[in-house]
């Protein structure tokens, strides 16, 4: 039977156990919010059947997704699972879906395959909803799914109200947060949710024995003892899942030919491209949307995000972010390379180099000790020691354009705007504040005098 499933994303709870002033759903796992993992793994669905329902911090939210073709549903008082449903109800029944499928924004794994199976069978079967279910030896903190001696799920029963001597014993069949409704048969059950629980909340797990009570049938899908279906509700519960995730991501790398030495204290972000041919020294960090070509070289104590290598070196104690480096580029030791740089062919930056949006071009170097800040320095131009382009005058931005071949001596305040000419020398200890045409010597210091001191 055909179905037309949509998604409901529980998005607005506090997560006060995350002890966090965020919302939880934006708490990052290898650098990337645990919702962006969910709306990622649901890029194939139009965005026009998703809904995400937020609440605490629902601004925020807002804000570090708004590149993306998202509906945002508001939830200002949080009363519960219940009402975050009910309230993009209304959006479900207009959508004219059969099926919709309800999901904790603090998951970072969606089954996708499984929950398209699963409504499958709720249509095959007539069942008003269905659920993935876990098998855990330790069931502590899960609602408990409560079946009759046929088999059949009757309800789920939350850690708060859950008794084991009234149940007859522990439970370990848990409920792990994914459901799916018949839109249907489910639309005049919702509003029976009540708050008579320990919370006081609407709980959507009491759709179960409302569904269960009208004879309607459910669906219970075992999703065996996965760790992946956890959902995130503490720090140890974070790093933990995190700790797994670097393993399987640095696990993937090393099988694919990437060269990882000290892999167990190597981080890569979920969205990062290494070309096999690259080699990684731990510990090191990457993030982001980086992308690290085959050839590359990237030593210990590196933090790379958002930025692109090529065939080049990154030597210790390097930080680099939204950048380029072309191959045969060497950064650092201990150099900064801060967004808009790009390091071109065979360029050099060293140590206790700092460098924001600024373009070298190929073969152009700056040793050690200075801020190429706003600039385009030419190839083959050498930037001396303690150089520094002055390019903010505390209002506005300003850039400075250093020529090809162009030497800049060691201690010298280019004051912004201003071009440095092709071949031109700059004096070492120079301010400059006039541009310098090609080809000539500027030395812009005054002229030394030295002075007998006074004897005592």
């Amino acid at each position: 039977m055909n179905t037309k499933l949509g998604y409901v994303l529980l998005a607005a709870g506090k997560g006060t156990r995350m002890h966090s002033d965020s919302p939880k759903v934006l708490q990052t796992v290898l650098g990337k919010p645990l919702l962006g993992y969910v709306f990622d793994a649901l890029r194939q669905v139009p965005p026009n059947i998703v809904w995400t329902v937020i609440g605490f911090g629902a601004q925020e939210v807002r804000s570090v997704f708004s590149g993306r073709d998202l509906q945002f549903i508001l939830q200002e008082e949080q009363l519960g699972t219940g009402h975050a449903v009910s309230l993009a109800w209304p959006e479900v029944e207009a959508s004219g879906l059969s099926h919709i499928c309800v999901l904790n924004g603090d998951t970072p794994y969606v089954p996708v395959d499984e929950v398209e199976a699963l409504a499958s069978m709720c249509a095959e079967e007539g069942a008003a909803m269905g659920m993935l279910t876990l098998e855990l030896e330790n069931p502590f903190g899960y609602g408990r799914v409560i079946r009759s001696s046929e088999g059949t799920v009757l309800r789920v029963v939350e850690e708060k109200d859950f008794d084991a001597v009234e149940h007859g014993g522990e439970v370990h069949e848990v409920n792990s947060g994914v459901y799916v409704f018949d839109v249907g048969r489910c639309s005049n059950l919702l509003a029976k949710i009540d708050r008579d629980n320990a919370q006081g909340e609407f709980y959507l797990t009491q759709m179960i024995s409302i569904c269960s009570e009208a004879g309607l049938p459910i669906v219970g899908m075992p999703f065996g003892n996965s760790e992946l279906l956890r959902g995130i509700n503490s720090p140890m519960d974070l790093v933990n899942f995190e700790e797994t995730l670097r393993d399987w991501i640095v696990s993937s790398h090393l099988h694919a030919g990437v060269i990882l030495r000290n892999a167990n204290s190597i981080v890569i972000g979920p969205d990062v491209e290494i070309e096999p041919g690259a080699e990684l020294v731990g510990p090191c960090e990457v993030y982001g949307c980086s992308r690290i070509e085959r050839g590359a070289k990237i030593a210990s104590h590196c933090w790379i995000k958002d930025s692109i290598l090529g065939s080049c070196q990154v030597k210790s104690f390097s930080h680099i972010e939204g950048s380029r480096v072309w191959a045969g580029a060497t950064v650092g030791p201990f150099a900064r390379l801060r967004p808009g740089s790009d390091i071109g062919q065979n360029a050099r930056i060293g140590n206790f180099v700092e460098v924001k949006n600024t373009v070298l071009h190929v073969g152009a170097k700056a040793g050690h000790l200075s801020y190429l800040g706003d600039s385009e320095i030419g190839a083959g131009a050498n930037i001396g020691a303690g150089t520094i382009t002055c390019n903010y005058d505390g209002v506005r931005k300003h850039r400075t354009e250093i020529g090809a071949g162009a030497f800049i001596g060691s201690n010298t305040a280019l004051v912004a705007p201003v071009v440095v000419g092709e071949g031109a020398l700059v004096g070492a200890g120079s301010v400059v504040t006039k541009d310098v045409p090609d080809g000539v010597l500027c030395v812009a210091r005054a002229r030394q005098t030295n002075i007998e001191r006074k004897k005592r």
